[in-house]
């Protein structure tokens, strides 16, 4: 190392010396172990040993190839994190260390730059969690201690406790039993310091269902517990010995006993170490100090060796300027982890693969005066905002029938000069309805939407932006200028199967947290004009507003006749709804997110067969974290907004679907934050590139190259049941194509096709 560069990586690490001191009483200096050495599949890859100062203020120490961390090595970032340990293609790869400036460490295995294997966490105080990760979740085995004394020892799952577990308060109360999403949840046993215990059923941490409460001198009390004393009976049984009356109220358990039982919060991470790994190295400037260098056996020590591959903006990078490791900015060169092998130019040329990814402008036209649909918009936001804005009680998760009963008549007239219940306005006398409110009150609580943030943005300031193309369902879609929201207009008789299935629908939903069914926050109706023509529509969520560029979509029926894009190859691009034939790659899951995706897969679908709903899609949008001579959307940041279908529209024509767009590059770049990955929801896993033998073969054959990729993807177009325009359509097509080909077919049948093509193209990553 040269004395220059000696006494700044010295003085940079004694500033930070003091904020460290806690991690370095807990942890001792870490050995670093070498990692395995591999042949790269052209059989040589040079490694060097070199020192690295960056512009940002960042240092590298280690081993280094192919314009990429390594081997062995040291990070430390400008902004005090550190990580110590092993690299593998520019990514933080089997056993290291990563140190927060606020003295939190975490120690163990890492997988393509995440938490991911048997690790230990030190929080900033005292809080310490030892066991399986997953992904940057506690997930599996593991114990945690906590700031106050408190020990949790038991089964997680996606970073809250799941499953059996054993919970012991430093007072010396413990409870031994279920936990569900990080409560008490399931049968249980709490036994309090005094002696005192309550074995039974909870719900939400608290004792709901059958349950005995026993007392230390033997007496006990049996019965249904509820927090509401009118649905609380039981019985009280004392000792043969006891004497005197029983003066006891079961509802003390409630309001005196649990609250010494009380879970401690946990420690939040502010930001992950996947999340440092996300740097643009093009054009960086700084010192760079080889120490010495090795080359991997079968090197012929020439770069001339290796095939040339290109950055993103075209320029060779052996030797040159290098992007590396952007999730957000950078496709790299390579496909993937899984295929160690370069891709030359010639790679990515069938249908559906980023060849090249153009650029796009943000999508929809902005609504302004003058515009032929301005009034119905000012209709829209103001019918919603006196929908939303009327004072009303939380309402309770158990709705009643009649909350369910979309008979009612009661229309609310917005003059323009305003009125008792109504605000003045600028465009004509309306007329609004809302169908069954209180539903959809309680369904944007389960789908923990925000009242103000969903009436500021539907509502507020921005106009509303019309997208192109209504299709041949005559519908026209509405998007929220932040992209939260799409508004869609509907046919009557779409409107009558969603309130049909309206009960089914609200209680699958609060059934099954993780439905991948479309999410519907509200159903309106609108009377325009001297005419009083209707226009009804529903409000939906937008699956693509990411923060991640959606480069390609899909969207899956499992049928074949008509199921490819009629655009050009050269059409292709972002935006370009892709469909089943197009396909052409397996989705590999992990294990636990796979069994979760069958798991709910299987669910929606016996809810829609129940419903009698048929020519539903998934919809997937693929985010390609490592590709070749593709051009990142997010590059300039520009935005990839395409128009996918989703919601309610017909998607037997791509361009009648209700668009998806994709905001991940719509604002200016912002500080890496918390990405929360659940299921259907920026869910790393690995594309797998298939082959076809012939044009109608739905699922092609594996080729082993693999894109590391994160998926977005959701059960789409639900409201469309077997009525007689779709048996007479699947008899016509029946006498000229294969039946079994066709979309429009019997629930049950259209059900069981959907799945076996669904299963066959995602699969567990083994």
């Amino acid at each position: 190392m040269s004395k220059e560069l000696g006494g700044i990586v010295k003085a940079w690490e004694a500033t930070k010396r003091k904020s460290h001191a806690i991690a370095k009483k807990r942890f001792p200096t870490m050995s670093v172990v070498n990692i395995d050495e591999e042949e790269e599949a052209d059989g040589a890859i040079e490694v060097i040993q070199t020192e690295k100062f960056f512009s940002s203020g960042d240092i590298y120490i280690g081993q280094w190839a192919e314009n990429c961390p390594h081997g062995q090595g040291k990070y430390l970032w400008a902004d005090g994190c550190m990580y110590v340990g092993d690299w593998h293609k520019g990514k933080t790869m089997g056993k290291g260390k990563f140190s927060w400036p606020s003295g939190a460490t975490y120690e163990g295995v890492f997988n393509n730059g995440y938490m991911d294997g048997e690790g230990t966490y030190m929080g900033v105080s005292t809080e310490t969690y030892k066991g399986t990760w997953v992904m940057n979740n506690k997930h599996g085995k593991g114990a945690a201690t906590y700031d106050n004394g408190d020990v949790y020892e038991g089964e997680w799952r996606k970073g809250m406790q799941d499953g059996q577990g054993r919970y012991q308060w430093s007072n010396g109360n413990q409870y031994i039993g279920n936990w569900k999403n990080g409560k008490i949840k399931g049968n249980g046993t709490l036994i309090w310091a005094n002696g005192n215990r309550y074995d039974g059923c909870w719900e939400d941490g608290f004792p709901r269902g059958n349950g005995t409460f026993r007392w230390a001198d033997g007496s006990f009390y049996v019965g249904v517990w509820n927090k509401d004393p009118k649905d609380q009976t039981g019985t009280y049984y004392p000792l043969t010995s006891q004497l005197g009356n029983f003066d006891w109220d079961p509802q003390e358990v409630y309001l005196v006993d649990l609250n010494d039982c009380v879970l401690c919060t946990e420690e939040k991470i502010v930001i992950y170490p996947s999340q440092k790994m996300v740097f643009d190295w093009s054009g960086v400037e700084g010192e760079s100090v080889h120490k010495s260098h090795h080359l991997r056996k079968g090197s012929k020590g020439s770069d001339n060796n290796r095939p040339k591959r290109l950055s993103l903006d075209g320029r060779l990078i052996n030797g040159g300027i290098h992007s590396w490791g952007s999730d957000s900015e950078v496709l790299k060169a390579y496909a993937g982890s899984g295929s160690g092998r370069e891709i030359d130019d010639d790679d990515l040329e069938s249908r559906g693969t980023p060849n090249q990814i153009h650029q796009t402008k943000r999508q929809g036209e902005t609504i302004y005066k003058g515009h032929k649909n301005y009034e119905l918009m000012l209709n829209l936001q103001l019918g919603i905002r006196h929908s939303v804005g009327r004072p009303a009680p939380s309402p309770p998760l158990d709705l009643k029938p009649t909350a369910f009963d979309t008979k009612e008549k009661i229309w609310t007239k917005f003059p323009p000069e305003g009125s008792k219940h109504t605000p003045p306005h600028q465009s004509g006398e309306f007329k609004w309805k809302d169908y069954c409110p209180l539903v959809f009150r309680t369904l944007r609580k389960l789908f923990k939407v925000d009242p103000a943030d969903y009436m500021l943005s539907i509502c507020g300031n921005d106009a509303l932006r019309e997208l192109s193309s209504p299709g041949k369902s005559g519908s026209f879609f509405y998007l929220t200028n932040d992209d939260k929201y799409m508004i869609k207009t509907m046919k009557k008789s779409e409107v009558k199967v969603l309130k049909r299935m309206l009960p089914a629908y609200y209680s699958h939903v609060r059934a099954f947290e993780e439905t991948l069914v479309t999410k519907f926050y509200g159903l309106h109706c609108v009377k325009l004009g001297p005419a009083q023509k209707k226009v009804r529509f529903v409000i939906m969520g937008n699956l693509f507003r990411t923060e991640y560029a959606i480069h390609r979509r899909f969207d899956l029926k499992g049928s074949s006749l008509g199921r490819t894009t009629d655009k050009s190859e050269d059409e292709i691009d972002s935006n370009t709804t892709l469909k089943d034939l197009d396909l052409n790659y397996i989705f590999r899951l992990q294990k636990d997110w796979f069994d979760d995706f069958c798991r709910q897969v299987d669910k929606d679908c016996d809810f829609l067969e129940q419903e009698r709903i048929m020519d539903y899609s998934l919809l997937i949008g693929i985010h390609f974290q490592e590709t070749s001579n593709c051009k990142s959307p997010t590059a300039e940041g520009q935005a990839s907004t395409a128009s996918t279908p989703t919601g309610t529209g017909d998607v037997a024509d791509s361009e009648g679907a209700a668009p998806q767009v994709s905001t991940a590059d719509t604002d200016p770049p912002e500080p890496p934050r918390v990405t929360t990955v659940k299921l259907g929801m920026s869910m790393p896993a690995r594309a797998e590139q298939t082959s076809r033998s012939c044009e109608t073969q739905l699922v092609g054959e594996p080729t082993g190259e693999f894109f590391e990729v994160i998926l977005y993807f959701g059960i789409i177009d639900i409201l469309q049941d077997y009525d007689i325009s779709k048996k007479l359509e699947h008899a016509y097509k029946s006498i000229q194509y294969d039946p079994t080909s066709i979309s429009a077919v019997d629930p049950r049948q259209y059900s069981r096709r959907f799945r076996d093509f669904i299963f066959k193209i995602f699969t567990e990553d083994t």
